[in-house]
């Protein structure tokens, strides 16, 4: 007698999906590789991988260049493109595309039973995460299990699964093996961590059902695979940590003062520096705000207030926009340099140097427009294209460093000489990127009437040099005073700046390195003085916190130098401080002290040059905060 057992269709479906996960997704695991690369060798996987140069249609940010490694997108001011706005921990680039050593990175599977650990070298509360991950083309991941643990694979700090709203991707690029390079942002984690605790990711789901890889990058980070345990670590950032840097925004204390909020309008915004002519008046040059692309503005005191004037709006495209800083010349003309000028670059504008002027006709108030004038554009991409950072020599003319132009394109120095048929250039010197250095930064006009300038690549140690320019009979000649040390990551520029020289011709600047122990940029202050032929390299001033940047320099008439530093990420940043320093000289040598230290996280996104007039007073601008969140100009009065 036989008995026939009845049941229902959703009984049914249940069973065949239990048989299918029982029988088929041992198989996928056991056929799935570890790593991207290994996939892409074999043919059930090659086959489904794009062409490298083929970007997605259905995701619309453009590829990185072929070669380049890409930092992972971090959501910053009004641009916010990803849930993340309070990085504390950043585990390097994305290396997704390629390497220095020649495209020999790879990724690990998070996927079909893997699970991938990292250490975290920070310590704070997480809130979410952004992953560089390789992506079969098409595939956008919809879930991700995560836990925080004190060891690796554990989650006795947190764990849970991100999916729907918490999970958002943004197409970095396509690499050389064929798959999508996209940055992974996961919301809603929630967990402490201490320095050297432990990320986990596992069960990420596409719902085409592929793999899906964790780019490595060989960051500082510890990690862990979970079926061949040490690997080389991957790239990724962690939020949330503290709180949130504020902007400051009212008059805070101890002699420093905003004389200026920018409101982005007809004022301009974020300003780059300022300069103070003899009647104690500052001008400056914002690098947007006025019709959108930016203006040149002066601040005066009538009475007890400041004044702000706009004396000139730029119109943009071939007329010139986004202008830096400017400087006063003879008579109290003021000169800078701009976009726009010839299209001749590669199909883009070749900048220009403008002056501005007041109007010949007298002016009865005191907020009269000034007149502009184009005195030159540069020609082409071997001319000195965007060229600026201008100083003036007694006799009138001008001087100024490109980054990417002269002869080999590796960056120049030029000069720009008044005649009466108008300004003449002379390209005084084409950097080779070799022991001469490459992309300048900056130049002064010395005591003995030659150049001192800083480059930020090339030299012997390729992390920029500081040089000297001298005329002879065959035109100007180079010479190396000092190597910059090497640059020690991949991404990381000396960016040298700032260089002033005191009455003994002794030099001093800043310059930026990579500190490992904070995964960030710090600043350096140094000084260079001749000895017996030779020039000899001091340090004088290290940065000693997280993104501790030396954003300017000035020297008083003591012969102290005075500067900005601190986190520059503006209101976005994810460090916040700032504060006012100065180098004493003494005669045992340098002092240093903070005479203003912002109280709590406060960003302070110092930008462009100082001023100080006869009172010692000191001026500057932030291209950040303010009440407008469109930049400041301040007064720190000790």
């Amino acid at each position: 007698m036989s008995r026939h057992i009845r049941t229902s269709p959703r009984s049914l479906v249940f069973l065949a999906l239990l048989i299918l996960a029982l029988a088929v997704l041992p198989a996928l695991a056991q056929n799935v590789p570890a790593t991207a690369r290994e996939a892409a060798s074999l043919p059930q996987f090659a086959a489904r991988l794009a062409h490298p140069n083929t970007a997605p249609p259905h995701k619309l940010s453009p590829p990185a260049p072929r070669g380049a490694c890409r930092a992972l997108p971090i959501a910053q001011g009004s641009h916010k493109t990803l849930p993340l706005d309070s990085v504390f921990y950043a585990n390097g680039p994305t290396t997704g595309i390629c390497d220095i050593q020649g495209c020999t990175v790879d990724a690990w599977t998070v996927n079909f039973g893997y699970t991938v650990s990292n250490s975290i070298l920070a310590a704070g509360g997480v809130s979410g995460a952004t992953f560089a991950f390789w992506l079969f083309p098409g595939d956008t991941v919809t879930s991700l299990d995560w836990s925080l643990g004190t060891q690796p694979f554990g989650s006795d700090l947190g764990q849970g699964t991100a999916s729907g709203g918490n999970v958002t991707e943004q197409y970095i690029s396509s690499n050389q093996y064929g798959y999508e390079i996209a940055a992974v942002t996961v919301t809603g984690l929630s967990g402490n961590v201490s320095n050297g605790n432990w990320l986990t990711l596992g069960n990420a789901v596409v719902p085409s059902g592929d793999p899906v890889y964790w780019d490595e990058n060989n960051g500082p980070s510890a990690a862990q695979e979970s079926a061949l345990g040490t690997i080389p670590s991957e790239s990724f950032n962690v939020s949330g940590g503290f709180e949130y840097p504020a902007c400051f925004r009212s008059q805070p204390q101890d002699g420093f003062t905003i004389i200026h909020d920018f409101t982005g309008n007809e004022d301009g915004g974020t300003p780059s520096g300022v300069a103070i002519d003899k009647a104690g008046s500052l001008y400056g040059a914002a690098q947007s705000g006025g019709s959108g692309n930016g203006t040149v503005f002066k601040v005066f005191e009538a009475g007890s207030s400041w004044i702000l004037n706009p004396l000139y709006t730029f119109a943009g495209a071939a007329n010139g926009g986004a202008p830096g800083g400017v400087i006063i010349g003879q008579n109290g003309i003021l000169y800078g340099a701009a976009q726009g000028g010839l299209q001749n670059c590669n199909g883009g504008y070749c900048g220009l140097i403008f002056d501005l002027r007041p109007m010949p006709t007298a002016c009865r108030t005191s907020s009269c427009a000034w007149a502009e004038h184009p005195l030159y554009q540069f020609a082409g991409p071997t001319d000195a294209a965007d060229g600026g950072a201008l100083v003036a020599d007694h006799a009138g003319n001008l001087y100024g460093v490109s980054a990417s132009g002269g002869a080999q394109q590796q960056g120049a120095v030029f000069q720009l000489t008044p005649s009466l048929g108008g300004w003449a250039e002379t390209i005084l010197y084409s950097f080779t990127g070799g022991s001469d250095g490459a992309a300048p930064t900056d130049v002064i006009v010395g005591n003995d009437g030659t150049l001192y300038g800083a480059a930020a690549l090339g030299g012997a140690n390729s992390g920029g040099v500081v040089f000297q320019l001298s005329p002879s009979a065959g035109g100007w000649t180079e010479t190396v005073l000092y190597d910059l040390p090497a640059i020690t990551f991949e991404w990381a520029t000396s960016n040298p700046h700032s260089l002033v020289e005191d009455n003994a011709g002794n030099l001093f600047g800043e310059y930026q390195y990579w500190n490992y122990d904070y995964y960030a940029y710090d600043g350096i202050v140094f000084m260079l003085s001749s000895s017996n032929g030779k020039w000899v390299y001091a340090e004088l001033r290290r940065g000693d916190q997280a993104s501790d940047l030396f954003l300017n320099l000035i020297m008083d008439t003591a012969g102290n130098l005075w500067g900005a530093g601190g986190g520059v990420y503006g209101c976005a940043g994810s460090y916040g401080h700032g504060y006012i320093f100065k180098l004493t000289r003494g005669s045992d040598g340098w002092q240093y002290s903070t005479p203003f230290v912002f109280q709590g996280n406060i960003t302070f996104p110092a930008s462009g040059a100082l001023a100080l007039d006869a009172q010692g007073n000191l001026y500057g601008t932030t291209n950040d905060c303010g009440k407008y969140n469109q930049g400041t100009v301040w007064q720190f009065s000790p």
